[in-house]
């Protein structure tokens, strides 16, 4: 009886610890984490905390709305206009890094990140146009 009473309140005792959830090694925020190619789904604006949020996407042209961003995972990224071609093309490529939260590279692609799913990447960058804005860049895997 005893065994049979030990039996079952360490089989509870195992059965009833939870798990940590943890996110895949590819999902990490980091340059292998998150490298892959990209295309831009939002691009939201607001000129301060409380204002109400512009859609600067549709402001776009259609030539720019289809391009892709390729970050490779060993720093480096291409930026390529892809789709529909704008005149002249615009095709841009350099060095980018991940710091904790924070992407930086020698073009436009800085800021902090504010979520990562592995598959959507939304970062945003305060005081772009005026002290005290933030515009918000939605990013997809293709």
């Amino acid at each position: 009886m005893k065994w049979a009473l030990m039996v079952m309140v360490s089989g509870s005792i195992l059965l009833s610890c939870k798990k940590e959830e943890t996110k895949p090694a590819a999902c990490e925020i980091s340059l292998a984490g998150i490298a892959g190619n990209y295309k831009l789904v939002a691009l939201e604006y607001k000129e301060s905390a409380s204002a109400a949020p512009v859609d600067y996407l549709s402001t776009m042209e259609d030539c720019e709305k289809d391009n892709i961003l390729v970050l490779k995972g060993d720093g480096t990224y291409r930026y390529d206009d892809a789709g529909t071609e704008c005149s002249p093309k615009g095709t841009e490529q350099g060095t980018w890094e991940v710091h904790g939260n924070t992407l930086r590279s020698d073009g436009t692609l800085n800021g902090t990140i504010a979520s990562y799913d592995c598959k959507t990447l939304t970062y945003y960058a305060e005081n772009t146009m005026e002290k005290g804005d933030r515009m918000t860049f939605t990013l997809v895997k293709q």
